[in-house]
């Protein structure tokens, strides 16, 4: 997709740059940057991420065509550039749809601006759709993450 190749070729490094500077804080209360190890070839992959917090953990949401999640099958440690701040955490990822929309939900319902984002319309009391919150979930999978220390030097 363009619009795919767009985002990831010079809209994604361009974020990594900002991210990674002092001028992070017009970002970091929406994105951080999330670095994960490939199981099998041991390689470092980072990408931004939007997230949100919940009694907790932190919350990402990717498109299931992505691969960079597919490392945090089971639970596997992570690194974070959070608000500017490297932590460490313990990432893994919920791919089931019903549970992808339950937290898609949640997530969407802790702001309501996301919902165009994930093609999820409101109802008349704010509330995200079932019926769009099935059709996202098929086309994405959430990464729970819980914080757990500072990674070592």
């Amino acid at each position: 997709m363009p619009a795919d190749w767009v985002l990831n070729r010079l809209g994604n490094p361009f974020v990594t740059l900002l991210l990674r500077s002092p001028f992070h804080g017009m970002l970091s209360d929406q994105l951080l940057l999330i670095t994960v190890t490939g199981r099998r070839s041991g390689r470092r992959y980072t990408t931004p991420a939007n997230y949100q917090r919940d009694n907790g953990c932190l919350w990402i949401v990717s498109r299931r065509r992505r691969t960079w999640w597919r490392n945090l099958r089971g639970g596997a440690p992570v690194t974070l550039l959070l608000k500017g701040k490297r932590v460490g955490g313990r990432g893994e990822v919920q791919e089931e749809p019903s549970t992808v929309a339950s937290q898609l939900g949640a997530y969407i319902a802790r702001r309501p601006a996301m919902a165009p984002a994930f093609a999820v319309t409101l109802d008349n009391d704010g509330r995200p759709r079932a019926e769009d919150l099935q059709l996202a979930a098929e086309s994405r999978v959430m990464v729970r993450i819980v914080v757990v220390a500072e990674p070592a030097a």
